[in-house]
């Protein structure tokens, strides 16, 4: 059951995260991942407390990913990791990189994004 449910929502192209809403390393990745122009339905959150088996998709996701704290952040149908993770992929510029990979963002995402812009010099006078 917990194994059918986790893989169903895994999806190439799409960025899944198992999240508990109490969580606050959940709360911050759903602050970062809902800042970047993603395209209508290429965004999941799961809040497996939902379900009726959140010990089992945790353990289950333990033996998929080697962890089995949330939130688990999958981009396409690889786990990247939990919050901390996600943070460094930002940081270094991964993130955005992978994200246009699997086709997940709006297209021109840059200049949407002001975070994202690349500064422009200032003609010179």
């Amino acid at each position: 059951m917990a194994e059918e449910f986790v893989n169903s929502k895994i999806q190439p192209g799409k960025v899944v995260v198992f999240i508990k809403p109490t969580c606050p390393y959940c709360l911050q990745t759903q602050e970062i991942l809902r800042q970047l122009p993603f395209k209508q339905g290429l965004l999941e959150f799961v809040d497996i407390t939902a379900t009726n088996n959140t010990n089992e998709i945790q353990d289950y996701l333990q033996q998929l990913t080697g962890a089995r704290t949330v939130p688990r952040v999958f981009i396409g149908k690889d786990c990247i990791g939990g919050c901390s993770d996600l943070m460094a992929m930002q940081q270094n510029g991964e993130l955005m990189t992978r994200l246009k990979q699997i086709g997940a963002l709006q297209p021109h995402a840059d200049s949407s994004c002001p975070a994202m812009l690349t500064p422009v010099p200032m003609p010179e006078n």
